[in-house]
């Protein structure tokens, strides 16, 4: 192979990562961090404890908390974990209880089947 050719391959190679541009964002990112490292700005340290997973079978509930395990009815600091369902937990302190959301940025929203847009319902058949 002459230098021309190896020279032409490599530029095949490097100009569509060129062109790409912009940074990679980790799909598996929750959607706030997400949407952060591609605006650029900085990702805010979260404030206090933070809802990171929740298991709920027949027979218990638990809830991650800032790394920690805890179970329904057990405490995490000075509180207690009063309740556990699918995107939420409430603790209860000495002086007011708080609501630990699995994903705070999101709100579930009920929706009537018959309003559905048209895009929304799927392909006919």
């Amino acid at each position: 192979m002459t230098r021309t050719s190896i020279l032409i391959i490599g530029l095949c190679h490097i100009v569509p990562a060129l062109a790409q541009g912009g940074r990679l964002v980790d799909p598996t990112r929750p959607p706030h961090v997400a949407a952060q490292a591609v605006s650029g700005g900085e990702v805010a340290p979260p404030q206090g404890p933070q809802l990171q997973s929740v298991l709920i079978s027949p027979t218990r509930r638990v809830a991650v908390i800032s790394g920690t395990t805890v179970a329904q009815g057990g405490q995490y600091g000075d509180a207690t974990v009063t309740a556990i369902d699918e995107t939420s937990v409430q603790l209860r302190y000495r002086n007011g209880r708080r609501t630990l959301q699995l994903l705070p940025g999101l709100a579930k929203r009920e929706r009537r089947a018959g309003l559905a847009e048209p895009s929304d319902r799927g392909s006919p058949r």
